[in-house]
C-alpha cells in the first residue's frame, strides 16, 4: 500500500505539537504579567478628584493626622471621607479665595457632596474591615504606603489577593505598637523583633486564610 502522507509530516507534526505547548506557556505567562502590572491593578496610578488634594501638603507639610479627615477609621469598616465642612475649618480662613477650591466652597455652601473617586477601591465581594486592621497595630503605611510623599493619592499595593493573603499568612512582621500605627513616619528601632512578637501575642494577631474572613 502507497505511503499517504510525505515524510516530512512526521516532523511538522512534532514541531506543531512543541509549538503549541511553548504558544500556551507563552500565552498564560503573559496573561499572568499582565494580571500583575499596574494597566490593571492601577498600582502607582494617580487618578483624577474633582479637587487635586495633597497629602504631602497636608501631613508631611502641615502635620495632620489622619483622623482629622478619616474619623471613623478607628472605629468603623470604613475609613470615611471627609465633608467638605471639614476643609471649609481651614480653608475658610487660608486659600479661601484660590480658584483650585472653588468646587469645595460650592459643596460646602450647596450641602452637595463631593465626587471623590476611590483610591484603593476593592470590589463589592471583598470585605475589608480597617478598624480590626487598626486595633492588631498594622499601620496605615502597610497598606496605603508613604501618603506623606504624595502630592497625588495613588494606590501603593497591588490590593489582589494574593497581597493580602501573604500578609494574613504571616502577618507577624507587619505588627507596630498601637500608639504609632498613625505615624506614617515610624521606623523600627533595633532589636524591634522580640518586641514584635510580644505585641503580636498581646493584640491576639493570628494568621487567618479562611476563605470567609474576606468573602461573606
Amino acid at each position: 500500500m502507497p505511503q499517504i502522507f510525505h515524510h516530512s509530516t512526521n516532523t511538522i507534526s512534532k514541531v506543531s505539537l512543541f509549538g503549541a505547548v511553548f504558544f500556551a506557556v507563552g500565552f498564560f505567562t503573559v496573561l499572568a504579567m499582565l494580571d500583575r502590572g499596574s494597566y490593571w491593578t492601577r498600582q502607582n496610578q494617580a487618578v483624577s478628584q474633582p479637587v487635586p488634594f495633597s497629602h504631602d501638603h497636608h501631613v508631611a507639610q502641615v502635620g495632620i493626622d489622619c483622623r482629622y479627615c478619616h474619623t471613623s477609621v478607628e472605629n468603623g469598616a470604613f475609613a470615611g471621607i471627609p465633608p467638605s465642612a471639614t476643609c471649609m475649618n481651614c480653608h475658610s480662613q487660608i486659600w479661601s479665595d484660590s480658584p483650585m477650591l472653588e468646587p469645595v466652597r460650592q459643596s460646602f455652601a450647596t450641602g452637595k457632596r463631593l465626587e471623590w473617586t476611590r483610591v484603593n477601591d476593592l470590589p463589592d465581594f471583598v470585605y475589608f474591615d480597617h478598624s480590626i486592621h487598626i486595633s492588631r497595630g498594622i499601620g496605615c503605611v502597610t497598606c496605603h504606603g508613604r501618603v506623606d510623599k504624595m502630592p497625588l493619592m495613588r494606590q501603593a499595593e497591588t490590593l489582589q489577593m494574593r497581597w493580602c493573603i501573604d500578609c494574613h499568612r504571616n502577618p507577624e512582621p507587619n505588627v507596630r505598637p498601637r500608639e504609632e500605627v498613625f505615624n506614617v513616619a515610624w521606623q523600627e528601632p533595633p532589636g524591634f523583633e522580640a518586641t514584635r512578637v510580644h505585641l503580636a501575642e498581646s493584640y491576639n494577631v493570628k494568621s487567618m486564610t479562611s476563605c470567609s474572613t474576606c468573602h461573606r
